[in-house]
């Protein structure tokens, strides 16, 4: 992975998206996350922002800055920030003007507002027909709830997960924007799929992607729970996964792993001392451990809580069981394997003489690495170096700042 020293290495373009160049018009998570992945693998983003900038700026602290939050930081790295009104026709003539220029836009706007401000398919991409133009929102562009407004707990809790999250309690939210980050990922993979197709196309032309966050998060987070509902009218009476997927509580924390497989289960009662176990008629056989699981939990739950997490980890890596402690993100942070890998990096930002604090890209590439070229951006710090590689001359550009119509 290369890494940024200071903004003068942002030109030390390296990934296999080197030379893309996507023109941004997302905000908060999904759109963003979407795009930094794009940078990350070399692109050139040019992140469009109206005047008051993006939400993510004003939440999420602590704050550099008035307007630059860790929430902005962690989701807007390798772009560049220009301001830019589309409100007004200034602002929207620039905005087409870039579009012409680009391989890829996005935008995670309601169906129909991006037409209504200018920067739709059809406006972008009558002069550019290589255009990829992906527009991520709540709940695809048609239909009866396509002009409602999406945001993560509404997808969460249409989707149907909350209640297998909270078990026998009450619907649980999983923490941390799940259904924004899926569709971001499902977002990033569309766009580098459209550019194969495009790149195969004898006329070169481009195209237009949807990603709904229904489709997006269903498709992430919901094969579990069609396994049950797989073959219908086929029903199954087994345990649900939730079953499986548990945490155990240890003499002084907690443990996290995996028995599903007959040697992963053998090998927790290698740890545990208990043989007899794995030779239960009522347990050794896959199919009959599932069968039997809610009998075999209280158990295993006496045997663990007996044990110091240290000394149950190191004996369930002595014989081969794959289970974990679990960590907060601080532990995680100082884990040795993720210091090893590097998943963290500190940066030093000379804007602000301090460093900032990554996640790594996580793809590794033998020959094109991914990089951190750019901090994350102050509102329309950019503005005027975009805008020049447009071709507007300095008196435009200065004019279109005096209008309001860039900033």
């Amino acid at each position: 992975m290369t890494a940024m020293d200071d903004e003068t290495s942002a030109d030390a373009t390296s990934g296999p998206c080197a030379g893309l160049r996507v023109l941004d018009f997302t905000t908060m998570i999904s759109g963003p996350i979407c795009t930094q992945i794009l940078g990350d693998l070399g692109a050139d983003i040019i992140k469009v922002e109206p005047p008051g900038g993006d939400l993510s700026r004003l939440s999420g602290a602590p704050f550099r800055e008035p307007g630059f939050s860790g929430f902005f930081a962690q989701f807007n790295r390798n772009k560049r920030s220009i301001v830019l009104d589309l409100k007004q026709s200034e602002g929207r003539e620039v905005a087409q003007r870039l579009g012409r220029a680009v391989d890829v836009v996005v935008e995670n706007l309601r169906p129909g507002v991006a037409d209504r401000l200018g920067i739709g398919y059809e406006a972008l991409g009558s002069g550019n027909p290589g255009l990829i133009y992906v527009s991520i929102n709540g709940f695809g562009s048609d239909g009866p709830y396509a002009d409602l407004p999406a945001y993560d707990q509404v997808i969460q809790g249409l989707t149907g997960l909350m209640p297998e999250q909270g078990g026998a309690g009450t619907p649980a939210l999983v923490q941390g924007g799940i259904a924004d980050k899926s569709s971001g990922l499902t977002a990033a993979n569309a766009v580098l799929a459209a550019l194969l197709a495009r790149a195969r196309r004898p006329d070169g032309r481009g195209q237009r992607v949807e990603v709904a966050m229904l489709d997006a998060f269903a498709s992430f987070a919901l094969p579990e729970s069609m396994m049950r509902r797989c073959f219908p009218p086929l029903e199954s009476d087994g345990p649900a996964s939730a079953d499986f997927f548990r945490t155990w509580q240890t003499a002084d924390g907690f443990v996290v792993g995996l028995i599903v497989q007959d040697h992963q289960f053998q090998a927790l009662c290698r740890v545990l001392g208990r043989d007899d176990l794995a030779g239960d008629e009522r347990f050794a056989p896959t199919l009959q451990r599932f069968a039997n699981f809610q009998q075999l939990v209280p158990l295993l739950e006496a045997e663990i809580r007996r044990q110091p997490t240290a000394e149950f980890i190191e004996r369930a890596r002595e014989f081969g069981a794959p289970f974990t402690r679990v960590n907060d993100v601080d532990d995680f942070l100082a884990d040795p394997q993720v210091e090893h890998r590097g998943t963290i990096v500190d940066e030093h930002d000379s804007r602000f003489d301090a460093p900032t604090r990554y996640l790594a890209p996580p793809m590794r590439f033998s020959e094109s690495p991914a990089s951190l070229r750019r901090h994350p951006p102050r509102l329309g710090e950019h503005t005027a170096e975009v805008l020049a590689e447009a071709g507007l001359t300095q008196a435009e550009i200065s004019q279109l700042i005096e209008r309001g119509a860039a900033r």
